[in-house]
């Protein structure tokens, strides 16, 4: 945003001069400091910046001027810039007038040249006129908007990426916002294909995917080099974890997630029980300091997806989803779980118009003052029951069990069971939803039988289901998708000669030797954030003592 401009005024020019001195030493570092010799010039000078979009915050003009007195200017003004403050600056024999002016031109003060020291007869005045300027006044907002409908196609997945990115911007819905239309309208565009996203230059993406998003705002989509001696696929805690030990330790590092950094934990609106942060911390917070600190000891992010991974010589080949590729000597795994799906009819229809997986963060401003229902009974489905119920009117945890205590930590039950406005319906599940275009009603089985209930947003967080779809067949699974490492390749795996080599896996190793795996995504692993982050820094140790067998 451009700095609101001071308006200096007057046909002295050595009057003039010492006013803009005065304006800038004590106000030019927030205020753009402009200067005119004569009414007629500020008037042309206002009417130049009222074109461009600039807003003035305060007029101060001299009273004696030829051809246009400065009341004359400051009435002529308030047409343009009808809140900017207006100040007279009047000799002593022109106090009358200037008196007379307060009432017949509004004009909020004026001042008896000289004013010498400023610091007693100029500031005290100007700093309180300013002040309540900058009370009423409402910034033009000049940086991306999205215009989109809340249940429309595409909507959740483009808020959700600028939101998980923490890129500002400004959501229109053309259901509560009458603008949206008239501005695709503005500047030429199809208002029947949304969602728009619009930046502040004048461009405009329609109907955007992820990746076009990601470039347009400045994210790297292309590595900068074609090897590197780590790649981590994944930016979750375990993935953020391996990128600083990586970067700090001297290995060329690029991490490549497709989303946002933080994964599954990114979305937590808050991790209480993560160690050092004894008020908790939200899990958006704890992925940025990770990524910028990441970042400052020289890892290199990259937002794509891997589409598959083939050795060659000793080398591993990731396949990007837009087909470049990149090689490195090692991978690490870390792409965690996503939330399973209920799979009951209706659910694939309706996902994203009112039925979520995990997307807490990004939806809470759409469920205000609405009743909002979670599926779930561990920590993530806590914690967002506990965020939700700051905004929605009720917030319904629906848990399939017979309590929440097999599945949630202790002080999450507790908060829940002193938030009022959450209920928990346990031994009760979603069997159905419902909905023309969007979510509108869910069917449930409880303990006293089947129901059906208005319901209009849907949060689900049960389950674990792995991303591994896109591994080769080199990288042994479980029978459930997650991957295996270490000792299990020989205990769990149902194939006896998964591993090749004559030596013993490294601990995180998978079947692919020089493949290693850390996170959620490991058969077996503790699904907490700290267990996380710690698997992905050890992954680090046992990186380099592969690379000294190379």
């Amino acid at each position: 945003m451009a700095k609101p401009v001071l308006l200096a005024i007057d046909d002295d020019v050595s009057v003039l001069e010492a006013v803009v001195q005065d304006l800038r030493r004590k106000y030019g570092q927030t205020y753009r400091i402009v200067r005119a010799a004569s009414g007629g010039a500020a008037l042309d000078i206002s009417k130049q910046l009222k074109e461009r979009g600039d807003v003035v915050a305060l007029f101060l003009s001299d009273q004696r001027m030829p051809g246009m007195t400065g009341v004359d200017l400051l009435q002529a003004v308030i047409e343009l810039y009808p809140d900017a403050k207006r100040v007279l600056l009047t000799a002593y024999a022109d106090t009358e007038a200037a008196i007379r002016a307060i009432n017949s031109a509004r004009i909020h003060y004026y001042l008896n040249k000289p004013w010498d020291p400023p610091e007693e007869k100029l500031y005290p005045v100007l700093d309180d006129l300013l002040q309540a300027w900058n009370q009423g006044h409402k910034p033009a907002y000049d940086g991306i908007q999205l215009v989109s409908a809340r249940w429309g196609v595409g909507d959740h997945e483009v808020r959700n990426f600028l939101s998980r990115n923490r890129i500002q911007f400004k959501w229109l819905n053309p259901d509560l916002n009458p603008e949206a239309m008239s501005t695709l309208r503005d500047r030429g565009l199809d208002e029947g294909k949304l969602p728009v996203v619009l930046f502040g230059d004048g461009s405009s993406l329609v109907q955007p995917t992820t990746t076009e998003i990601a470039q347009k705002v400045g994210l790297r989509t292309q590595a900068q080099q074609e090897y590197y001696d780590v790649v981590v696929v994944g930016a979750g805690p375990a993935g953020l974890a391996a990128g600083v030990y990586g970067a700090s330790e001297g290995l060329k590092t690029l991490l490549v997630e497709p989303m946002a950094p933080g994964g599954q934990a990114g979305s937590s609106s808050k991790i209480e029980n993560y160690l050092g942060f004894p008020e908790g911390v939200s899990g958006d917070e704890l992925a940025k300091r990770a990524y910028i600190q990441a970042q400052r000891l020289g890892a290199e992010f990259l937002t794509q997806g891997v589409t598959n991974i083939c050795s060659d010589n000793g080398y591993h080949i990731l396949r990007m989803t837009d087909g470049r590729e990149v090689t490195c000597r090692v991978c690490l795994i870390a792409t965690g779980v996503d939330y399973c799906w209920l799979c009951v009819p209706g659910e694939e229809r309706l996902r994203g118009k009112g039925v979520f997986y995990g997307a807490a963060l990004t939806e809470t401003n759409t469920c205000a003052n609405e009743e909002v229902h979670i599926v779930g009974g561990a920590n993530s489905a806590g914690q967002a029951a506990m965020h939700f119920s700051k905004h929605a009117t009720k917030v319904r945890m629906l848990v399939r069990g017979p309590s929440l205590t097999q599945s949630m930590s202790k002080y999450l039950i507790d908060q829940i069971a002193a938030t009022p406005n959450i209920v928990v319906e346990t031994g009760t599940e979603v069997i159905g939803v419902e909905g023309d275009g969007n979510l509108e009603r869910v069917k449930l089985m409880t303990p006293e039988g089947e129901v059906t209930r208005d319901c209009v947003s849907l949060f689900i967080f049960i389950g674990a289901a792995p991303k591994t779809d896109w591994l080769p067949k080199a990288v042994a699974l479980d029978n459930k998708g997650f991957i295996l490492a270490g000792p299990d390749l020989k205990t769990k795996s149902k194939e006896d000669s998964v591993w090749k080599l004559e030596r013993d896996p490294y601990l995180l190793e998978t079947s692919l030797p020089g493949v290693f795996v850390a996170g959620d995504v490991r058969h077996g692993s503790v699904k907490r954030c700290a267990s996380a982050v710690g698997e992905g820094s050890i992954a680090i140790q046992f990186v380099h003592q592969y690379l000294a067998t190379l």
